[in-house]
């Protein structure tokens, strides 16, 4: 019975984890700064990374992802999509879950972008959901892989990096991404 109090508790966290979250946007030049940390981490951490986005059509950086839970969880993260090195536009990223998800955790994550077609149907919606509009294959490195050696299959590849904390494996499952417009100064 002590459960039931608790999950209500949680609730009430969880909204308060995701109200915060999206109140609280980083400015854009803070989630610039963010990204070009993020991604010299990512050059250090996967042998290959840079050849791969050199050679993607856009990628989108989320230099901070926080994910907490306790049987209901959730994450929330801001990044940058860049086409040619160049930043274009802003998204969010948020999920909510719920099953036997503990724990807390803040990674890095990197969508590249491999195909025309893909670039365009993700600039073409504001809002859209993973595993309604593309399927994003998680590429889970080691350090005698390169990535840009490997066959992903997929036109859209996600690698998860500089993850500090303890939670259970990222999905895409139930992920949805936005795009925002935080302030310029």
């Amino acid at each position: 019975m002590k459960i039931l109090r608790v999950i209500p508790l949680l609730l009430v966290m969880l909204l308060a984890f995701s109200t915060v979250a999206s109140a609280s946007l980083d400015t854009a030049q803070e989630i610039d700064n963010d990204a070009d940390k993020a991604l010299i981490e990512f050059y250090k951490e996967v042998h290959g990374g840079k050849r791969f986005l050199d050679n993607a059509k856009a990628y989108v950086i989320f230099p901070k992802v926080r994910e907490a839970g306790f049987f209901v969880g959730g994450l929330y993260g801001e990044g940058a999509l860049r086409i040619n090195g160049v930043t274009d536009s802003y998204y969010s990223i948020a999920s909510v879950s719920a099953g036997f998800t503990m724990g807390a955790q803040e990674f890095s994550l990197i969508i590249a972008i491999t195909s025309d077609d893909a670039l365009k149907k993700f600039m073409r919606d504001d809002d859209w959901e993973s595993e309604v509009d593309v399927n994003i294959a998680v590429f889970d490195y080691n350090a005698e892989e390169e990535a840009d050696d490997v066959d992903f299959g997929s036109n859209m590849v996600g690698f998860v990096f500089d993850s500090k904390g303890m939670m259970g494996n990222f999905t895409f499952e139930g992920t949805r991404f936005e795009r925002i417009n935080p302030d310029k100064d």
